[in-house]
C-alpha cells in the first residue's frame, strides 16, 4: 500500500539535506509557520502587514533582527534591499521583523532598506516569541534568523547566524531549490 505524502516532505528533506544551516533556528523546516499581523513600514509609510495575505501571493522570507541601525542591522539590509529582485523573480515577499517603534522603522525603511522591503514593527515582541526567535535573555529583541515559508504556511528553510553575511545567499538558495520561477509572459 503506498502512503501519500505531502507535497512539502520531499522538499523539506531535500532542504536540511542539502543547505547549510550555520547554526539551530528554533523553528524546524515543516513546522506550520505562526502567522501574524503587524505595523510596517516601506518606502516610509506604515501599513498593516499580515502574513496570511502575503502567503497568498507566494512564499514569504521572513528575516528577524536585533536592531534597526546598528551596524549588523544595517548591513543585513543593505545586503536584502541590493537583492530584492533575485526575490521578485519567485514572487517573494521579503519582510524584516524586530521590536523597535514604527517611527524608527519608517526612517529604517528609507535608509539601509532603500524603500524596496517592508520592515515589520513587534513591540510586543510576540511574534518574536512565536517563532523562538528570541536573542538569548532580552525579553523583546530579536536573534538574527531568516525563515523562507512556503504559500501554503509551512517553514521550509531557517538559517539562524549572528554575521549578517549569509541570510541573503542562503535564502535565495532556498528559493531556487523550493519554488519554481513563474512563467514570464
Amino acid at each position: 500500500m503506498k502512503i501519500p505524502f505531502p507535497k512539502w516532505t520531499a522538499v523539506v528533506t531535500l532542504a536540511a539535506a542539502t543547505l547549510p544551516f550555520h547554526t539551530q533556528a528554533a523553528l524546524p523546516t515543516g513546522a506550520e509557520a505562526p502567522d501574524f499581523t503587524v505595523q510596517a513600514a516601506l518606502a516610509g509609510q506604515p501599513f498593516e502587514f499580515s502574513l496570511s495575505k502575503a502567503l497568498q501571493k507566494g512564499p514569504v522570507v521572513l528575516y528577524f533582527y536585533p536592531a534597526a541601525f546598528t551596524k549588523g542591522c544595517t548591513i543585513e539590509a543593505h545586503t536584502f534591499a541590493e537583492a530584492i529582485d533575485e526575490y521578485k523573480q519567485f514572487n517573494a515577499t521579503v519582510i524584516g521583523i524586530s521590536n523597535d517603534n514604527i517611527e524608527t522603522l519608517k526612517e529604517f525603511s528609507t535608509g539601509p532598506c532603500g524603500s524596496k522591503f517592508a520592515v515589520g514593527a513587534d513591540t510586543s515582541g510576540s511574534v518574536i516569541r512565536d517563532y523562538d526567535a528570541l536573542l538569548g535573555t532580552q525579553s523583546n529583541r530579536a536573534n538574527r534568523i531568516s525563515y523562507v515559508i512556503s504559500p501554503e504556511g509551512k517553514v521550509v528553510y531557517a538559517y539562524s547566524a549572528m554575521e549578517p553575511e549569509g541570510h541573503v545567499q542562503n535564502t535565495l538558495k532556498a528559493l531556487r531549490t523550493h519554488t519554481e520561477k513563474p512563467a514570464q509572459n
